[in-house]
């Protein structure tokens, strides 16, 4: 790959970040291509594997320019989601081709386009001698499994970083947070997430002679029952209202005149900041123990909080972004926490964090795509963004 001089083509590089398919856990040389642009901008590039014994390693980037403060730091990852059914798709997922004025390709919207749009702005401001002073600087942290388990990538960078002494003061993730058009939305908080795996023990037997078994439905559904028709609140000023949602019901029995043994569900809540996840699982688990009070059986139960909820209140950070947003794109965006979970979860416990990407349309589909236009347009965001961060009030 030859890097050209900057400032860089946002499109240019997107097209080669998708041309590497990097699905999790695979890096493909997503993060050594992203190196290659930053290295020539005067970026200290350095790659931060991590590993577990229950998940795959990971490698990860984190790259800086500048040693002061203020620190601005733009997170993402080059990591994808799999491509599903290949026939179905229009384009090569992972050709970046353009059509019709639309970059197809995995991660174009989620979120490969972002970083590129990223890269593209600073290297305006490497160009103008803008990071030549010593003051302030600017990251990028890189994972490559956000669509992963999560375990190896953010949050041990994060602690990772914080251990040998470096601070972020402001963080901005290039997620695709945009509705219907680039500039209609920004993120300043997520919901939480809990999931839970309910089973219920019963007696296995005919179905002609139920007195000699125990059939663990009933109770089950009646657990299910209380949970779904409890309301858990009306939302507030910034969140949504928490919903508890049932993804999966299941005794694994095929047979038409056997009462199950056992049966099985899942469970998941999204749930906004009246709550946390530690108080929503004994929720559960006391209307679980109250069922069986009632009704017999034993039950056994597992969750696991996949992260809290989180808000950055509106103030000089996400005025910012919405000025930069709006200056490009002449949109008063909206400040929401609609959505599932982000790396945002991670970063919130170290720093004030926004979202602000591409359009989220087609994320995770077949012919993922965006206008490339857009990218463009994204750069030019961010850049209004860099530019404001550290000439304005957010510098001091």
């Amino acid at each position: 790959m030859t890097v050209p001089t900057p400032p860089y083509s946002p499109l240019q590089i997107a097209i080669e970040l998708i041309r590497c398919p990097s699905v999790t856990p695979a890096d493909e040389g997503a993060l050594g291509t992203l190196a290659g642009w930053l290295a020539p901008l005067g970026f200290n590039c350095e790659r931060m594997r991590f590993s577990d014994e229950n998940t795959p390693d990971i490698d990860n980037l984190y790259a800086r320019i500048g040693s002061g403060a203020p620190h601005f730091c733009f997170a993402g990852h080059t990591d994808v989601v799999p491509i599903g059914d290949a026939d179905a798709w229009t384009a090569d997922p992972f050709g970046g081709e353009i059509k019709g004025g639309r970059l197809f390709g995995r991660g174009a919207a989620d979120m490969k386009g972002s970083i590129a749009s990223f890269v593209a702005a600073v290297s305006r401001l490497v160009r103008e001698g803008k990071l030549d002073a010593g003051e302030g600087s600017i990251s990028l942290l890189i994972t490559g499994d956000e669509e992963g388990p999560g375990i190896n990538g953010t949050a041990k960078m994060l602690k990772a970083l914080a251990t040998r002494g470096e601070r972020i003061d402001h963080c901005l993730v290039g997620e695709p947070t945009c509705v219907s058009k680039l500039g209609d939305m920004i993120k300043i908080g997520r919901r939480g997430s809990i999931n839970g795996w309910l089973t219920v023990r019963g007696q296995q037997g005919h179905v002609a002679y139920p007195h000699l078994s125990d059939n663990p439905l009933p109770k089950l559904l009646e657990m299910l029952k209380r949970l779904n028709e409890h309301v858990l609140d009306k939302g507030n000023a910034h969140f949504q209202p928490s919903n508890f949602e049932i993804t999966s019901i299941d005794t694994g029995n095929t047979a038409t005149n056997v009462i199950p043994g056992a049966a099985r569900a899942v469970v998941n809540i999204r749930f906004n900041d009246e709550h946390s996840g530690v108080g929503l699982e004994q929720w559960m688990r006391r209307t679980f123990d109250q069922v069986v009070q009632e009704m017999g059986g034993a039950y056994e139960f597992e969750s696991k909080i996949s992260g809290e909820s989180f808000i950055t209140q509106p103030g000089d950070f996400s005025a910012l972004v919405a000025k930069s947003v709006k200056g490009v794109t002449g949109i008063e965006p909206e400040l929401s926490t609609t959505g599932g979970t982000s790396d945002a979860r991670f970063i919130r416990a170290y720093a004030p964090v926004v979202e602000f990407g591409l359009a989220n349309a087609t994320m995770h589909k077949v012919d993922e795509n965006v206008p490339a236009a857009d990218i463009g347009k994204l750069a030019d965001i961010y850049e209004a963004i860099l530019r404001g961060y550290f000439n304005g009030p957010m510098k001091s």
